[in-house]
């Protein structure tokens, strides 16, 4: 896969030092949480996308654990969610985790179960990475 990331070389180092500390706090929590549960949905308040995620997991009987980082009316929600989107690539909330793996959204998240991708496979024991 390429995503174009602006190389170091071309970032002065007192940048480098506010991107580094950009997010961090929420970037561990979410890492943490991946670490410690087989699944993981990242969303936000006020959008349908997260909640159909959890309820796609609900009816398959598939624990998980979400995080919600605000809502659409708050610009200091914005600033907490921005680093996750930063840290992943991936644009759009909800985020899911599965086994340590980005998979991507609520579409694709209905697209492994319907295929049964994930029976069995959500075990934090199973973790990539």
């Amino acid at each position: 896969m390429f995503r174009s990331i602006l190389g170091d070389d071309r970032i002065h180092p007192q940048a480098r030092e506010r991107i580094a500390r950009h997010g961090a706090d929420v970037v561990r929590e979410v890492e943490a949480a991946v670490a410690a549960n087989g699944i993981v949905v990242v969303g936000m308040r006020g959008n349908p996308f997260p909640r159909r995620a959890r309820r796609l997991l609900d009816a398959a009987g598939l624990p998980y654990a979400y995080l919600e980082y605000g809502g659409y009316f708050s610009p200091k929600d914005y600033r907490r969610r921005l680093p996750l989107k930063m840290w992943t690539g991936w644009p759009t909330f909800p985020m899911v985790f599965v086994n340590g793996t980005l998979i991507g959204g609520a579409s694709e998240l209905e697209k492994m179960i319907a295929g049964g991708e994930l029976k069995g496979k959500a075990d934090p024991s199973l973790r990539s990475g």
